[in-house]
């Protein structure tokens, strides 16, 4: 069970990873702007946000030995958060979508420049074998998405299994015993063990996606890729807030 302390962990965890977005957004945006034929510049901006990824999921792995259900359906996420969120955040395949959508948004305005031979090298601009690998990577996630979420599957079916139904069959009506109380700690104990570990499996595809799509994007089309990830990922948040204190949900 997560203490109060551990419950306050979590929370701040998520608070200093969502102003790191922030600030990360500003920085990715300056170096976008003003910056777009430095790949020099555009890589350590890029490898910037990449390490904080890394560090953000190892402390969400380090959070999660102590309370992984608490990850699942986060208090400090707002509701329309985790309406979507697979396995603890987002589906690593929805980074696939966000550089198809782009791709087709950007050559949609930009398509009159386009035919005038003017280049811009944002996403819009994505080559035959660029394309290719895309599609390539949006398989084998899916792949992967599916793998974990059978195993999710799994383990919600295995509540109605062995030891639970027996110790909810068991349990009184009136008080438990203190026995009875450990096997139930014991049970959901190692339940939250396996969550932990879908976790940490569902937090290393989404880190592994986002590695590969930036390596197949150039420095320029990852800046703007990471630029609109990071915007939609601040509105969704603050979107929902908006709409759980309309809904009286805060």
């Amino acid at each position: 069970m997560a203490s109060s302390s551990n419950q306050v962990q979590f929370r701040e965890c998520y608070q200093n990873w969502m102003i790191q977005q922030q600030e990360l957004l500003e920085e990715l945006i300056q170096v976008y702007n003003q910056n777009s034929n430095d790949e020099q510049e555009l890589c350590c901006v890029i490898h910037k946000l990449v390490e904080h990824y890394e560090n953000y999921t190892d402390r969400r792995a380090q959070l999660a030995i102590d309370d992984a259900p608490c990850l699942f359906s986060p208090t400090w996420c707002t509701s329309i958060e985790n309406s979507y969120f697979w396995l603890g955040g987002c589906r690593p395949s929805l980074m696939i979508r966000l550089v198809y959508s782009l791709c087709g948004s950007q050559l949609e305005s930009q398509l009159t420049e386009f035919l005038q031979g003017v280049r811009k090298g944002n996403i819009g601009e994505l080559s035959a074998s660029q394309l290719s690998l895309v599609s390539e990577l949006q398989c084998r996630t899916v792949g992967e998405e599916e793998k974990l979420s059978k195993k999710m599957a799994s383990l919600q079916e295995n509540i109605a299994d062995y030891p639970l139904t027996r110790l909810a069959n068991n349990s009184s009506d009136v008080s438990d015993t203190e026995s009875h109380i450990e096997q139930v700690d014991h049970a959901l104990d190692s339940h939250s063990k396996e969550l932990a570990s879908i976790l940490v499996d569902s937090d290393k595809l989404r880190m592994n996606t986002l590695r590969e799509v930036i390596g197949i994007l150039t420095p320029f089309q990852a800046v703007d890729f990471l630029i609109a990830g990071k915007k939609l990922h601040l509105c969704m948040h603050q979107w929902g807030q908006r709409r759980d204190h309309r809904h009286g949900r805060t």
